[in-house]
């Protein structure tokens, strides 16, 4: 029996559009594919060819899973759309990128990025915080990539500038096994009370 409080159909990815150079993190972004298809979850992400997208996307479909990428009108015209998605969605700007990501999906995992990727990541997080919505968000903390960050984080939680109830939306593993189970048990914070949905 499963006694999982989410379930989990689509998940967004947010990661670089890049290659890096660490032969790790790149590998790991196609394995995360390949175990996404096997647990026939979607992907919905930022609809490239290039970089760790690429290689998830690839995961996914070498694996018979579904992808569906999400994309401004200005990056659409720049060849960097993966000419095999499912579904293909362009926005207008990159702020409806991530409104029509969040519809999209059930959970959220970051995985290594730059600027983009956390733009993406704290945004959504963001979101949760004010209760605008109460879905599992996952960062991928592959070969410690995210260590300093959250480091930082934790700096901030002493320092009082963040709830520590509020760094615990954020959930974190090294293994994306991990990180899933811990997002199919997450338990969202209560929507502040002072926040009016209707009014945001």
């Amino acid at each position: 029996m499963d006694n999982s409080k989410n379930k989990i159909k689509k998940l967004a990815v947010f990661c670089a559009s890049s290659d890096g150079n660490d032969p790790v993190i790149f590998e790991y972004a196609y394995r995360i594919g390949q175990k996404m298809a096997e647990r026939n979850i979607g992907l919905v992400y930022g609809g490239s060819k290039l970089g760790l997208m690429g290689q998830v996307a690839k995961g996914v479909m070498d694996h018979g899973g579904k992808a569906t990428g999400v994309i401004p009108d200005f990056l659409k015209t720049k060849e960097v759309v993966h000419p095999n998605l499912d579904e293909l969605i362009t926005t207008q700007d990159m702020h409806q990128r991530k409104l029509s990501m969040n519809e999209l999906s059930d959970a959220f995992i970051a995985l290594p990025g730059g600027f983009g990727t956390f733009e993406e990541l704290f945004e959504i997080v963001t979101w949760a915080q004010l209760g605008l919505h109460q879905k599992p968000i996952g960062l991928l903390n592959i070969g410690g990539f995210y260590d300093d960050l959250l480091e930082m984080l934790n700096k901030m939680t002493e320092k009082g500038l963040l709830k520590k109830d509020n760094l615990e939306i954020l959930l974190v593993s090294d293994n994306f096994e991990d990180l899933y189970d811990k997002m199919l048990s997450y338990e969202p914070l209560p929507v502040p009370k002072w926040m009016n949905k209707n009014q945001t």
